[in-house]
């Protein structure tokens, strides 16, 4: 199992990063928001999970510890695997969805792609204690802010990497122009992609 690497970052792309660990170039999956922190030829650490399948190893990087848990955690519930794991990551923080997991709030958890009502309420069931035994902590969520329009080759990055992401292109399409309208709309392909996850996440 690899649990962490450190290294500097040779590339960073909408939802990977590259480190560079012994002379190695790993690719690590990561949420848009921990991709956007990295810079190209700066050191980082993540806390990471190797996910083996008879045809692939795949790394999944978090910028802590407690994403890393929650990561696992809500694998263990039956027909959640490590994609939509990450997709719960990127569209809330780790304290919201264990906040949604021990209210019930079902409403939050199928605002992420690929989760409906009973997929959340599987979540709920299987997972409430034991997220009310780690804690829910109401941490400070604070929303970072974002500076102003971008060209279409940005925003149809942006649009593909919601798709992958599992929202359908008019949800992409639509929240993009939304957060693109705005006065102070952001005009990089990481801010306007993390301004768009927060508006469909509404």
């Amino acid at each position: 199992m690899i649990a962490s690497v450190r290294g500097p970052v040779r590339h960073v792309g909408l939802d990977h990063v590259i480190v560079e660990v012994g002379g190695v170039g790993l690719l690590v999956h990561t949420t848009p928001a921990t991709a956007a922190e990295c810079r190209t030829g700066t050191e980082v650490t993540l806390e990471t999970t190797l996910v083996v399948r008879e045809e692939s190893l795949t790394l999944y990087g978090f910028r802590g510890a407690d994403a890393k848990a929650l990561f696992e955690q809500v694998q263990t519930v039956s027909g959640v695997g490590p994609r939509l794991a990450l997709a719960m990551l990127s569209v809330h923080a780790p304290d919201v969805v264990r906040r949604a997991l021990a209210q019930g709030d079902l409403a939050t958890l199928t605002k992420v792609p690929g989760i409906g009502k009973k997929s959340a309420e599987r979540l709920v069931l299987e997972l409430k204690d034991k997220i009310l035994a780690v804690g829910v902590d109401p941490a400070d969520l604070a929303v970072r802010p974002d500076d102003a329009p971008a060209d279409d080759g940005v925003l149809g990055q942006v649009r593909e990497a919601l798709e992958g992401l599992g929202w359908s292109s008019k949800q992409a399409a639509d929240a993009v122009t939304r957060v693109t309208k705005a006065d102070d709309a952001p005009t990089g392909v990481s801010e306007i992609l993390r301004a768009a996850l927060r508006e469909l996440g509404r």
